[in-house]
């Protein structure tokens, strides 16, 4: 090829590339003046959103496209305003409009017991304890938006719960493997959001996405485990293999739950986020909670600091997470200050477990565990570490870990990337018999207990560094799994748990508290 048409032709390429970049849609949340007088000239707000489309982006050239292909969502309650998927040149034509507060682009959150209650002293003595005043949270609706609920769970069911109060204008919507007869006089209400989710995302039905329910239906147990925690009812003899046995409640038993769908397996879009922040206004819950978020963000372009306030102009308590991004300082999300900002505490209770190592040294980390497999764990198995490669085998995914590696060892997993309980998995389809949990440095000296399929201990990253360089330096290394049991020790911050600005940066000042989140034993499904 002449050089002359070489060069042509990389012009040709780089100019089709950059068309193609400026004409992608991506999904943009669109904020309006709230007292626009061009308002008043439609019938309803929808029509109002969309002559924005209409005449502002498609213009005449386009005027054989709907309008309403492009609009996900028409905003009534928690901001004026509509999200659409748009163009970068016309989210740029729109933003430059007199009515147009902002344009944000479309932005993805993540989603951040049996004694806690008597470790907060809600259940004191006599009619001036915190459940007596407030008769358990009765009459009360919460609102949930999270993963969506398992409404199965006993800690959902409504032996006992008063009628619905009158006030309640939601529903309970029909979906994947979920009916109006999953809702009852406790879980009496259920949405889910998927518009922002589903255009930015590969279908949910592909392959190789992990199994999700299209409806307020949870397929993780985030969503269950905050709903419980909030609003669910007394659950006797409730445990984890028998440890932390006691009475399951929330922390408001007598409450009304309301569940709003709105995390995916990707993440949580906060044009969906916004969408059940205006549902849940207009369905007239109490309190709302929000247990998702990310780095902290400026106000002014924090969904979630916008909708909430407009929800709590409405009479609406906001409860949010604080954020698992600890202990970086500065670390807080959810600042805003008509938003209560909750971290995660320890409990005076912790599930311990030990890995001796054939050198006599001890490794003292977490391990709740079921009682088959113990006793080939406590002996002395070969430890291996599989890491290399571009199969993720040091994560221990899936289908990653050599059969005639790993068949009849104690595999070390670092974790990360996908579930703690699915590297278990991963191991035990590999011919594993037993699992080393090791922080990496994000991680640092974080806990955090699970039930696992296989015997498997949880160790901090100090621990990871000492039990890497054992492996390293010895042939055929050994340990084995001590047993797991209950300890009481200091309460204190977690460690995920997400740390405050510095005085010198704040500028308003949120809320705060401190409550007591791991090894909280709750529902899943």
């Amino acid at each position: 090829m002449e050089p002359k048409t070489l060069f042509v032709f990389t012009i040709f390429l780089l100019f089709v590339s950059s068309s193609s970049e400026t004409l992608k849609k991506q999904t943009y949340v669109i904020q309006l003046h709230p007292n626009s007088q061009s308002a008043k000239a439609f019938p309803s707000k929808l029509d109002w959103h969309l002559s924005f489309l209409q005449e502002a982006v498609l213009g005449i050239e386009e005027e054989n496209e709907d309008p309403s292909t492009r609009i996900l969502y028409s905003y009534a309650s928690a901001i004026e305003g509509f999200s659409a998927q748009l163009t970068e040149s016309e989210a740029k034509t729109l933003k430059n409009l007199p009515e147009v507060v902002a344009v944000r682009p479309d932005h993805v959150l993540q989603v951040q017991t049996t004694y806690s209650y008597k470790f907060l002293g809600l259940n004191g003595p006599g009619p001036s304890s915190v459940w007596s005043k407030s008769r358990s949270g009765q009459g009360t609706i919460i609102g949930v938006l999270d993963t969506g609920v398992w409404p199965e769970s006993p800690s959902f069911d409504d032996t006992g719960m008063p009628s619905i109060p009158s006030k309640w204008k939601g529903v309970c919507q029909e979906g994947e493997s979920f009916t109006p007869s999953n809702c009852n006089k406790k879980l009496i209400g259920a949405r889910f959001f998927i518009r922002g989710h589903r255009v930015a995302n590969s279908p949910l039905d592909s392959p190789n996405m992990p199994r999700e329910y299209i409806s307020a239906r949870d397929s993780t147990g985030h969503g269950t485990h905050t709903a419980s925690t909030a609003g669910g009812s007394s659950v006797s003899t409730a445990s984890v293999l028998g440890n932390g046995a006691g009475v399951a409640r929330g922390m408001a038993p007598g409450a009304h739950v309301a569940v709003y769908k709105v995390c995916w397996f990707n993440g949580c879009y906060s044009s969906d986020i916004l969408a059940a922040i205006d549902v849940a206004i207009q369905d007239k819950v109490d309190v709302l909670s929000l247990s998702l978020g990310g780095f902290p963000i400026p106000l002014y372009d924090d969904t979630i600091a916008i909708g909430t306030f407009r929800a709590t102009e409405h009479g609406i308590s906001v409860v949010c997470a604080g954020g698992n991004n600890g202990p970086l300082a500065s670390s807080v999300a959810n600042t805003a200050p008509w938003v209560s900002t909750i971290g995660a505490g320890t409990l005076d209770r912790k599930f311990p477990g030990v890995v001796r190592l054939a050198n006599g040294k001890l490794l003292y980390g977490e391990s709740l565990y079921p009682g088959k497999g113990i006793k080939k764990a406590e002996r002395e198995l070969e430890i291996v570490y599989v890491a290399g490669g571009d199969k993720g085998s040091e994560f221990c995914l899936r289908g990653s870990l050599p059969r005639e590696s790993v068949q009849g060892k104690m595999v070390i997993c670092d974790r990360g990337v996908n579930g703690r309980s699915e590297k278990g998995q991963a191991v035990k389809e590999a011919g594993g018999v037993a699992m080393i949990l090791a922080n990496t440095e994000i991680n640092q000296e974080e806990d955090s207990v699970d039930v696992h399929l296989i015997p498997a201990t949880l160790i901090g990253y100090e621990e990871s560094v000492v039990l890497k360089g054992y492996v390293r330096d010895t042939v055929r290394a050994k340990a084995s799994h001590g047993g797991s049991f209950t300890t009481a020790p200091r309460y204190s911050a977690a460690t995920i748990s997400y740390r405050e600005l510095e005085s010198t940066k704040r500028s308003l000042r949120a809320v705060s508290f401190l409550i007591p989140i791991p090894s909280v034993v709750d529902p899943c499904k």
